[in-house]
């Protein structure tokens, strides 16, 4: 199994790299204006008509391969958002950066770029990225460089474990819900709330006539917001993996894809009410998940749009729609408890599935009317001081 993720630290470029970074800028959208007006998104014809036009700009020669390869997926990105019926706008790069794969060494604590005419650029790592990076099976794919951080991207080889059990994670706006019918947790998350509601007051009480001002300071303040919240997201992701590699278990995820529908305007629901849901970010949590599982080396299952629905209102034991408490069977669970149990049981039927076809041990087991589950032995709500 490939397992890529990032390493980021603080960095302020000098100037003579800062101009590097608004070159690669303007790279970028010089290939972009050029694949716009023969409205070409794939690599290959964007190479041919962009490598001599970019001769005009002396770097070095690789950063003008991967300008082409940026500027070929942002716009086919773009076309892919026009196929599905989304407006868009032409792109254009804002912030000046620089990423490559090419031509890069890291030597001691210092990352080398090259500059052109066999001279480099030198950054000096901080300790956490150089454990990272200096782990024996990771090897660093790319860098990349903006007005304020550096990033790695690094990946690994890692053999995937045997699990002989699956973990349903429900996403909600207060909380995260893992387990299955043996054992639950439930982790609180309703500061990623408070912290969102206090920062859009403190945005909506300034009074300035100038909208670069106001633009700036916002900016500012999300930009807190995002760290803060992805912290704290972060912390419960963490123990979740752990717990999972620590019991072997697979991991099960839910697909909300959609939930915005539910929150437009004219459904019946208060503008504060709509305003928060919307702002829940429900992809951050399965984003952190995913790439902490494939380090980890723990498998884990998509579920479809039509394997999540009635996950909350099913009955895990007699499979019933149910509503606070079950009528055929007299059931009480909550509606979390009730969807990671769901969760676990069909991620289980197809993780059954994909080992009777490979030939290895385990049958499917499915959870249908009459086909009764094990009894939940308890739910366990993790203390908030384990996340703060």
């Amino acid at each position: 199994m490939l397992a890529i993720k990032s390493v980021s630290q603080n960095y302020s470029p000098p100037s003579e790299l800062q101009n590097m970074l608004e070159l690669f800028r303007r790279m970028v959208n010089h290939c972009l204006n050029i694949g716009i007006a023969h409205n070409v998104a794939s690599l290959k014809k964007l190479s041919l008509l962009c490598y001599h036009e970019l001769e005009q700009y002396r770097c070095y020669s690789s950063y003008k391969i991967c300008a082409i390869s940026r500027s070929a997926g942002i716009l086919a990105a773009r076309r892919k958002s026009l196929k599905r019926g989304y407006p868009s706008r032409n792109p254009y790069a804002l912030k000046p950066y620089l990423t490559c794969c090419y031509g890069f060494k890291i030597e001691g604590n210092l990352l080398r770029i090259p500059r052109g005419n066999k001279a480099y650029w030198k950054i000096h790592l901080v300790p956490h990225t150089l454990t990272v990076v200096s782990e024996p099976t990771t090897r660093v794919r790319s860098f990349t460089i903006t007005a304020s951080k550096l990033s790695l991207c690094v990946s690994r080889e890692v053999p995937e474990i045997e699990c002989n059990d699956t973990m349903g994670i429900d996403r909600n706006l207060h909380n995260l819900t893992s387990g299955n019918q043996h054992r639950v947790v439930q982790y609180d998350i309703s500061d990623t709330v408070r912290i969102a509601e206090t920062t859009a007051r403190i945005v909506r009480s300034f009074r300035r006539n100038d909208w670069r001002i106001l633009e700036k300071i916002g900016a500012k303040y999300g930009r807190r917001r995002r760290n803060r919240i992805q912290q704290l997201i972060h912390n419960v992701t963490k123990r979740i993996v752990c717990e999972a590699l620590e019991h072997r278990q697979a991991l099960v995820l839910e697909n909300i894809e959609g939930i915005r529908r539910l929150y437009r305007r004219g459904n019946g629901q208060g503008q504060r009410y709509r305003r928060k849901m919307n702002g829940w970010r429900f992809g951050e949590a399965q984003r952190q998940i995913e790439y902490k599982a494939r380090w980890a080396g723990l498998p884990f299952i998509r579920l479809s749009r039509k394997e999540t629905r009635g996950t909350s209102v099913t009955c895990p034991q007699c499979g019933e729609r149910r509503r606070l408490w079950c009528r055929q069977c007299s059931a009480l669970m909550d509606r979390d408890v009730v969807a990671v149990i769901n969760l676990s049981q069909r991620g289980r039927l197809r993780f059954d599935r994909s080992r009777a076809q490979y030939g290895l041990e385990g049958g499917a087991v499915e959870a249908m009317r009459g086909n009764p589950t094990p009894t939940v032995i308890l739910r366990v709500d993790a203390s908030k001081s384990a996340i703060s």
